[in-house]
């Protein structure tokens, strides 16, 4: 017994200190909801994780801060991606929404993307994922990118009211956003889900914690993968956390979740089809001509152990 206490009591305090572990985890404002929703019901805590979610507006403040050590994880592919090839050591070790479903919406008298041509319209951040996404829905109908005027016009929020004011005739939006849209009378011309695979959000970390923490990584990717998994199960909690973490009416909250099935996954893998397609786009912005692999923007050993743990094999 002299020998086995002290052995337990060792193992004990050990036990106590990584259940206490902090990370911080960033996402834009209002969206990718697998993360606050996996910190409100527990299931960081049920890994042994102290979750801390920041909501950072800016995607290149957030990634530099993940590269600095200010913030352990972030969640947008597309920034991550860019600023990867410009150097930063980060990769993508988890996605959670390989289908985009960012919608581009736009003022009562245009109908359709081809009457957008020659107008004035607002994606959002420069480079950001809903920036790149607006640009390639335009491609996508045969409007040609030259021809329009795009301008970097602020968060969600602020480019609604600049199209009520009539500043911007259209803009890309998530769907709590595009659902505000409509109530103001805005159309819904298209959603990039329904167009083209567009892994946009998942989990990103640094290289340096990929090799010397590779057991808190799996921990987080399988508390994400409960959020997700949440979400797709359990409409109804769903609802009733919108409600409450966005302060929006059951309406709303309801109407986004018709978004959701097609846009998310529920064991954290990443389409390599579509990853490719984000990493040639990323590649325009960071002006990089060479072949771009996959591992070198992305480390999947750890999701898949975090995958055979849940009882999945993955996609």
């Amino acid at each position: 017994m002299k020998i086995i206490w002290p052995a337990l009591i060792i193992f004990l305090l050990h036990a106590s200190v990584h259940a206490a572990d902090k990370i911080r985890v960033a996402i834009p404002p209002g969206v990718h909801t697998y993360i606050p929703l996996a910190q409100k019901k527990g299931f960081f805590k049920e890994e042994g994780l102290d979750a801390e979610v920041i909501e950072m507006r800016s995607p290149a403040i957030a990634v530099v801060a993940l590269a600095n050590g200010e913030i352990d994880y972030f969640s947008v592919i597309g920034s991550s991606v860019t600023a990867a090839l410009r150097g930063l050591p980060i990769k993508v070790v988890a996605c959670y929404i390989p289908c985009s479903p960012q919608i581009l919406i736009a003022r009562p008298e245009f109908k359709e993307v081809q009457q957008l041509k020659a107008k004035t319209v607002g994606f959002g951040e420069a480079g950001s994922s809903g920036d790149v996404l607006g640009r390639m829905m335009l491609r996508h109908f045969g409007v040609v990118e030259k021809e329009m005027k795009i301008i970097a016009s602020g968060p969600s929020e602020t480019r609604l009211a600049a199209m009520k004011q009539g500043l911007i005739v259209a803009t890309i939006v998530a769907p709590i956003w595009a659902l505000e849209g409509k109530k103001l009378g805005f159309n819904v011309l298209a959603n990039a889900c329904e167009l083209f695979s567009w892994p946009s959000a998942g989990l990103v970390t640094t290289a340096k914690k990929i090799k010397e923490r590779p057991d808190e990584i799996k921990p987080v990717i399988k508390a994400a993968i409960k959020g997700a998994r949440y979400i797709l199960q359990n409409r109804e909690g769903y609802i009733q956390f919108m409600m409450e973490w966005q302060k929006i009416d059951r309406e709303i909250a309801t109407g986004t979740y018709e978004y959701l099935p097609k846009s998310y996954n529920d064991d954290g893998s990443l389409p390599e089809k579509g990853f490719r397609l984000v990493i040639e786009e990323a590649k325009k912005l960071a002006k990089v001509d060479r072949e771009v692999s996959l591992s070198e923007v992305a480390e999947l050993s750890i999701l898949k152990e975090a995958q055979k743990e849940l009882g999945t094999k993955g996609k």
